[in-house]
């Protein structure tokens, strides 16, 4: 099984997504985890948004990525710009790669738009982080 961490700066929104939807599609395939350079909470609009999917996110936590430090990764995938930058150096084969997507935490104006902004990011990492690591966890 590939295993595979999603990185953000704070654990809150991308990553946590990211995970929730991975675990959710790849189930048997892939197994990810998402931490954070910089740990916050999780977004209660990035659990809204993966709930319309029928994905529970409620009882994820945000972490740091010292809080994984044990855990060998086959993949570490950064999903923001700060955490490439800073993203910690992983032992052994671990293979890093960038996918950035834009932080929804940022958007402005109305409640509906602002989910608005959440559901294209979440739709977004599922177009193109699932083709991904299917073809990755084929490969193996």
């Amino acid at each position: 099984m590939l295993k595979v961490l999603f990185l953000c700066t704070e654990n809150a929104c991308r990553s946590q997504m990211a995970e929730g939807l991975v675990n959710h599609d790849l189930a048997g395939e892939v197994k990810a985890w998402s931490a954070g350079v910089r740990p916050s909470r999780v977004n209660p609009r990035a659990v809204q948004v993966m709930g319309e999917l029928g994905i529970d996110i409620r009882q994820h936590r945000s972490k740091s990525v010292d809080d994984l430090a044990g855990e060998a990764f086959d993949l570490v995938i950064t999903v923001c710009d700060q955490a490439q930058q800073q993203c910690p150096i992983f032992p052994g084969e671990t293979e890093v790669m960038h996918v950035g997507f834009p932080d929804p935490a940022k958007a402005t104006g109305t409640e509906e738009k602002v989910i608005a902004v959440f559901r294209q990011v979440r739709d977004a990492m599922r177009a193109k982080m699932i083709p991904l690591l299917r073809e990755k966890a084929g490969a193996r």
